[in-house]
């Protein structure tokens, strides 16, 4: 569809005098007063906004205030030809083209959520936007560096804090789930890493490493909201972080997010876009020689054909997932990826045989699942639910309660939406043996817990 010319903001332009030039040089330099120092527009980006495409935000405000100066008298967002309200509700959805946009649109993100705004809550997930955004991560020629010349000098003490925030924040997610520290996490980002990214000084290495921390905190963030249900929140986040580690070139964090944005479309029951994500995952890992990356990213694709109820694809998948894990210590191994253990792939590999109803099969993963770090409390709960599925698709009631009990009583000091979903399958597992003693005791506890606010 063609734009139509905004020719309110070229009435504004005539009567004021301004240049094309001259009003994006005007633009830039109320940026930098106002900590916003990466915009660089010129006459081009004018003669664009002319043409109808609508600036992102703080854009639109800062125009504003420029024209109120110029002619003396007070000057809003709607004069300029823009609607009243200049965050898009799309934000965070589009993987953006150059360095610039891309802070531009995360730190708006962080700073919509640190305000919970209504639109951003209450997102939906969206298909497209994943897929536009493993598309463009794949495809997309890198423009421009990570650089910035702002008043704020950025060097690698500020990366390794970031770096340590996201290891503590993490631990605790694993510990107590995403609804105990998301909040905190959020905020963290909007006040102590926005400003490195707008404000900051840095040359192109730096700006690379900035980035790559940047994006493995916000990818933790989305996680921690997928861990809520927060989907359409999660989604955002995770394209943003995807966009985060293109600008750093670290191609094997880009697979790992991609591999979690894949675990997160197979959790909704969209198994078709999963497995396009998770081979987009198996690129990357493959680009950046991380076996263990490429094992995640196999056994996601496996879980994606067991939904698909496509039983040999879904053995082939798990095949190449096994032989890249034994390859893991061959590649380069970052912190990123130290829970992708023997024990992790073993509870993929349970959920894989569950979906396919193979019982046995998933019992045995299951169990080797369990070998697992103390630390990892969620995951612990996920797999003895897992377990106790394998075990009732087995016909074995007794065994499946044990782990049923177990599981419940970690659930219980979990702040977590996907630990309440498990619960609740759990519970419509063992709805069939409502009868006995033991079942129906864990039916009442069960349906405590997801009652639970």
């Amino acid at each position: 569809m063609e734009r139509e010319p905004n020719r309110a903001l070229q009435r504004l332009i005539a009567e004021s005098g301004f240049t094309h030039k001259g009003l994006a040089r005007r633009l830039n330099d109320l940026g930098v007063t106002r900590g916003l120092s990466g915009l660089k527009y010129d006459h081009s980006s004018v003669l664009r906004w002319i043409g109808g495409q609508r600036p992102r935000g703080p854009v639109p405000v800062l125009l504003a205030e420029i024209f109120s100066l110029r002619l003396g008298r007070a000057v809003g967002v709607e004069d300029l030809g823009l609607p009243a309200v200049s965050t898009p509700t799309d934000l965070g959805q589009e993987f953006t083209h150059t360095w610039q946009e891309g802070i531009a649109t995360v730190t708006a993100l962080w700073r919509g959520d640190v305000e919970r705004r209504r639109f951003l809550l209450d997102s939906t997930f969206a298909i497209g936007a994943g897929s536009t955004g493993a598309l463009r991560w794949l495809t997309l020629p890198v423009e421009g560096h990570p650089t910035a010349n702002g008043p704020r000098r950025v060097g690698m003490a500020d990366i390794a804090a970031i770096k340590e925030v996201t290891r503590s924040f993490g631990e605790l997610d694993n510990r107590f789930g995403g609804g105990r520290v998301r909040s905190a996490v959020v905020k963290y980002l909007d006040t102590a890493v926005a400003p490195l990214l707008g404000e900051g000084s840095y040359a192109e290495t730096t700006g690379r490493a900035l980035a790559s921390a940047a994006a493995e905190l916000t990818r933790l963030a989305g996680w921690m909201a997928y861990d809520l249900e927060q989907h359409g929140l999660a989604q955002r986040y995770l394209i943003q972080a995807l966009r985060l580690a293109r600008e750093a070139g670290d191609h094997g964090l880009g697979g790992e997010i991609l591999a979690g944005m894949s675990h997160q479309a197979l959790y909704i029951g969209q198994p078709a876009h999963a497995l396009d994500l998770a081979r987009a995952a198996q690129l990357s890992a493959r680009r950046a020689g991380i076996y263990a990356l490429l094992a995640e990213a196999h056994v996601v694709e496996a879980h994606a054909h067991a939904l698909l109820e496509d039983r040999v694809a879904c053995g082939a998948a798990l095949h190449e997932a096994e032989t890249a894990f034994d390859r893991r210590e061959t590649g380069e191994r970052p912190d990123w990826i130290a829970y992708f253990d023997e024990a992790y792939l073993s509870a993929k590999f349970a959920h894989c045989f569950r979906d396919l109803g193979d019982g046995a099969a998933a019992v045995r993963h299951a169990q080797r699942s369990l070998d697992m770090d103390g630390r990892y409390v969620r995951g612990r709960m996920f797999n003895l639910a897992l377990l106790s599925a394998g075990l009732l698709q087995s016909g074995d009631l007794e065994h499946a309660c044990v782990a049923a009990t177990e599981a419940l009583d970690l659930a219980v000091g979990l702040q977590s939406a996907r630990t309440r979903s498990y619960v609740a399958d759990l519970r419509r597992r063992l709805a069939p043996f409502a009868g006995n003693r033991t079942v129906a005791e864990l039916d009442v506890r069960a349906g405590e817990l997801v009652s639970a606010p």
